[in-house]
């Protein structure tokens, strides 16, 4: 997946993907992950999730990292919110507070950009990989953010042949990709109702979510 397939489904609004709410996940299970506390949250791959301003009501600074300026752009329009601009190479910066998004490539990302980083949010960037490329966006990932690092992971791993993203990914591939480096935690998987609006939008059969806890070692 170039990055080009994604500036291309932005600019179209093809972004089926994009929630438009606060995941349900998150608000029941994020207390458990973070606690009381307020320490930093990276989202990667983060589009223009509304999760980011949940996290962020909650006192928690947001790093997310995003390939599309529209996403960006939107993301702070879209809540009457207005965002300082800083051009820059590998990332453009939008900043807001504490929260800020930083447009350009994942695999751009070096470990002293998330040194301050403590939480990891992951309902989108995974399942948005092909499978050629989880592997390598795992390894990145557990090479830029600190040792103890916490993550919510929330997947989907459904039957039917769809081109995704958003890509099903097996509970046992979790184990596979996360299992070296990370302590895990399977939450809870729950299936997906036929008449549940993304599973029937996408005509989806055995669909179902499930939530990780990952503790980095």
């Amino acid at each position: 997946m170039e990055h080009e397939f994604w500036h291309e489904r932005w600019a179209k609004k093809e972004i089926g993907f994009h929630e438009g709410t606060v995941n349900q996940y998150l608000y029941d299970h994020w207390p458990e992950l973070a606690g009381k506390g307020t320490d930093a949250v990276f989202v990667p791959l983060c589009g223009k999730a509304h999760d980011m301003w949940w996290l962020h009501d909650r006192g928690h600074p947001i790093i997310g990292v995003e390939l599309s300026e529209i996403a960006c752009k939107d993301f702070f329009e879209e809540a009457g919110e207005k965002a300082k601009i800083h051009p820059g190479e590998p990332f453009i910066t939008f900043k807001h507070d504490d929260l800020q998004l930083w447009c350009g490539d994942f695999f751009q990302l070096a470990p002293d950009d998330l040194k301050n980083i403590r939480l990891v949010y992951d309902r989108a960037a995974l399942i948005a990989l092909p499978p050629n490329m989880r592997k390598g966006y795992v390894e990145h990932l557990t090479a830029v953010i600190p040792d103890g690092t916490r993550i919510l992971l929330i997947t989907l791993d459904y039957d039917t042949e769809i081109k995704g993203p958003p890509f099903n990914v097996s509970n046992e591939e979790v184990q596979e990709l996360y299992q070296d480096d990370y302590e895990i935690e399977h939450v809870l998987t729950n299936n997906l109702a036929k008449d549940h609006p993304f599973a029937k939008r996408r005509g989806l059969e055995g669909a179902s979510e499930s939530v990780f806890r990952l503790t980095k070692l």
